[in-house]
């Protein structure tokens, strides 16, 4: 079974991959969003031109390949690109076997809990809890997460006096039985976020996400070691020895990495294997509706230390208008699990219309068009 073509169809927010091999066999897969049309070209120049002609059972070794051929450019954007391979190899993989790719991964349930991810800072408290109680009686969510500080904020609130009144706000609108996470998307320096974390322990939250900027890993390391609720990081992380330092060191509780940004499925495995062998869950960072969410969930119900939840966001057309009609069936939330598709592969189909207006290429033997 070998991979004879790499096809990609491209838009600014998202690229959908197809691979095909000889025997007739097809998947699809998606690069990481945003940027996705420069990313669409890095699968063209620097995923394809290597793996075209391999095994597509040997997924490991297309992984491997890239990143051996491509040593001097391991930055984001090869990550992103490698992706789309990897994950369509995945739906391949799972269609010839006749299993879902959950299932093929061990997975044995057909649903997986879920938190209520909100994107937005520049709504109010009181909008951003009334629309969180909307939705549970809705859904039926028992979990949600919101956003403190601002993002990259230099120990700055979005307003003066947001973070602390959102997080009361949300557990006097919501109650005591839900579970409550913030993400401070790389706002404090370690002071300042161990005096957050202590407000935010005040309130039972549970999960506190990203206190420092990312990059700083003894900073982050120091705020998990002064409080005792979950520190959690890693959606940035994709170079394998800052995620065994950040193990080693036990700088989270909990380990977030992004399957699209990490490059895949295969690589992301290796992360949750990793931080299993140390005692640290692994809950994955999946912000968008696009086939990240997709891929998430089949993971999530698969792996030995998958933390609580997947990650869903809450976002609809108005924030994310690129995520619409992408794929059919769309995943469903119900009594505040997901359900996950048990068809083959990933077990949906890509929309035609979707494909209509894309940007399309194709590679192969060695040949982009």
């Amino acid at each position: 079974m070998i991979i004879s073509s790499i096809e990609t169809f491209a838009s600014e927010y998202v690229t959908l991959v197809r691979v095909r091999t000889d025997d007739g066999d097809e998947g699809w897969g998606q690069v990481s969003p945003y940027n996705a049309d420069i990313t669409a070209e890095i699968v063209h120049r620097q995923v394809a031109a290597h793996v075209i002609g391999m095994d597509a059972n040997d997924i490991g070794a297309v992984t491997q390949i890239v990143l051996d051929r491509e040593h001097k450019f391991q930055g984001t954007y090869l990550y992103r690109a490698l992706c789309g391979v990897d994950t369509a190899l995945w739906d391949i993989r799972g269609k010839r076997a006749g299993k879902s790719v959950h299932r093929l991964l061990g997975g044995e349930g057909s649903e997986f809990p879920v938190y209520a991810s909100s994107m937005k800072r520049e709504i109010t408290p009181q909008q951003e809890a009334e629309r969180m109680l909307a939705l549970r009686e809705a859904f039926g969510y028992r979990a949600f997460k919101f956003r403190i500080a601002r993002e990259c904020g230099h120990d700055v609130d979005q307003w003066p006096g947001r973070s602390e009144e959102i997080v009361k706000t949300m557990r006097e609108t919501l109650g005591d039985e839900v579970s409550l996470l913030v993400d401070a998307n790389s706002g404090y320096t370690p002071k300042k976020a161990i005096e957050i974390g202590h407000m935010l322990a005040d309130y039972g939250v549970s999960h506190f996400e990203e206190p420092c900027p990312y990059w700083e890993l003894d900073w982050t390391r120091e705020v998990t070691e002064a409080l005792d609720i979950d520190v959690t990081g890693g959606e940035q992380d994709n170079n394998m020895i800052v995620w065994k330092q950040m193990i080693d060191s036990h700088a989270v509780d909990i380990v977030q990495p992004d399957i699209c940004y990490m490059g895949g499925i295969t690589r992301t495995l290796q992360v949750a294997e990793y931080a299993g062998q140390a005692g640290i869950p692994c809950t994955l960072h999946s912000a968008n509706l696009s086939l990240v969410t997709l891929f998430s969930a089949h993971f999530m119900a698969a792996i030995e230390n998958a933390g609580k939840y997947v990650e869903y966001s809450i976002e609809g057309s108005d924030y994310y208008p690129w995520q619409e009609m992408i794929f059919s069936p769309a995943l469903e939330i119900r009594n505040g699990n997901v359900l996950i598709p048990d068809k083959p592969g990933w077990g949906i189909e890509i929309e035609p219309e979707w494909i209509a207006v894309s940007d399309y290429r194709i590679s192969y033997n060695g040949s982009r068009f």
